[in-house]
């Protein structure tokens, strides 16, 4: 049996070949093998409105964030320059002031 991969959109294992391309008998999406191996080495990491994220972009909170393990609050409406995107749970690398050095979720940004 073969090791192709799933289906990007439905997730269907049931993908085949047909000539360069792969077929999802499911969902009837198309795509080469050649794009599905190069999608899956670079992240792409969107803000709540679905923009796309860059390093060094500017954001804007859209909701009150409480900073852990202290009583502050990052506010709706606060401007946050120069971000770095990471790996993880908590995907944005910033400084904000008057709180300092945070980790972020892009879930809670827009692109400013």
């Amino acid at each position: 049996m073969s090791t192709l991969p799933p289906c990007p959109q439905c997730a269907s294992a049931y993908t085949y070949e047909d000539g360069a391309q792969l077929v999802c008998p499911e969902c009837g999406h198309e795509w080469f093998a050649d794009a599905a191996a190069a999608s899956d080495d670079e992240r792409v990491i969107k803000d709540a409105n679905g923009n796309l994220l860059q390093d060094g972009d500017t954001v804007t909170v859209i909701k009150d964030l409480k900073v852990k393990g202290s009583s502050l609050v990052v506010k709706v409406g606060t401007k946050v320059k120069n971000i770095r995107l990471v790996d993880g749970d908590h995907d944005i690398d910033c400084r904000i002031d008057g709180i300092g050095a945070m980790k972020l979720k892009s879930e809670f940004v827009r692109k400013a």
